[in-house]
């Protein structure tokens, strides 16, 4: 998605997992391993869990280096598992970023965060502006047999 509303409202969560008011660099770590526990506790597979997992961390890691410092995120179930990242940063152009094929070329600013979450999460949508940033990742979870 490309533009930011910053009054945009957040979708219905059917099953809070996980709110993280603030994080910042000395807190990373540990919403870290709580979204890893949840995306496990949901029953995500080892391998699954881990590549939704390194999308959450790219994601996190662009709010807190190009998004002023700190980041806001939730996590929640529905017959996927979402995870909303929110920053206050200055925003740039997603369109540039999204539905890569090829990874970027790396530069000091960085790159190849948004490349990497498109590619280890099921789904990626980045709603980008002046007010901040919006990107919201998912991982399908399974059906149940029957």
């Amino acid at each position: 998605m490309a533009g930011h509303s910053s009054n945009k409202p957040s979708p219905p969560e059917v099953g809070r997992l996980l709110v993280v008011a603030y994080f910042d660099v000395e807190r990373f770590s540990d919403v870290r391993r709580a979204v890893d526990a949840a995306a496990r506790d949901c029953g995500l597979d080892s391998e699954k869990a881990l590549d939704f997992v390194a999308a959450v961390n790219e994601v996190m890691t662009n709010a807190i280096r190009h998004g002023g410092g700190r980041g806001e995120l939730r996590l929640w179930e529905t017959d996927q598992l979402m995870c909303e990242v929110r920053d206050q940063g200055a925003g740039f152009p997603a369109t540039d970023y999204l539905n890569r094929t090829e990874p970027p070329t790396p530069s000091p600013a960085g790159g190849m965060g948004l490349w990497i979450a498109q590619r280890t999460s099921d789904g990626m949508t980045v709603d980008s502006g002046p007010a901040g940033t919006t990107v919201r990742i998912s991982a399908q979870l399974r059906a149940s047999a029957g």
